[in-house]
């Protein structure tokens, strides 16, 4: 599956468990895919909700915190 339609169903699931509500973090989540922030190795996880590692001992927050 497309990492776009992956990350689509992450936020409607988030949407879902009542974890997103406002409308304007939505609109981001949405324009906005952490895959952007991810070591090129780690861009098919992108829509796992954990924290990834991104270098130097330092991770990205897990999309629902």
């Amino acid at each position: 599956m497309p990492l776009k339609e992956e990350w689509e169903r992450l936020v409607q699931s988030l949407i879902s468990e009542g974890i997103l509500r406002s409308p304007q973090v939505i609109r981001a989540m949405r324009q906005v895919n952490r895959a952007q922030f991810l070591p090129e190795s780690l861009k098919p996880y992108c829509a796992v909700d954990s924290p990834l590692p991104i270098g130097l001992g330092q991770t990205i927050s897990a999309p629902h915190d």
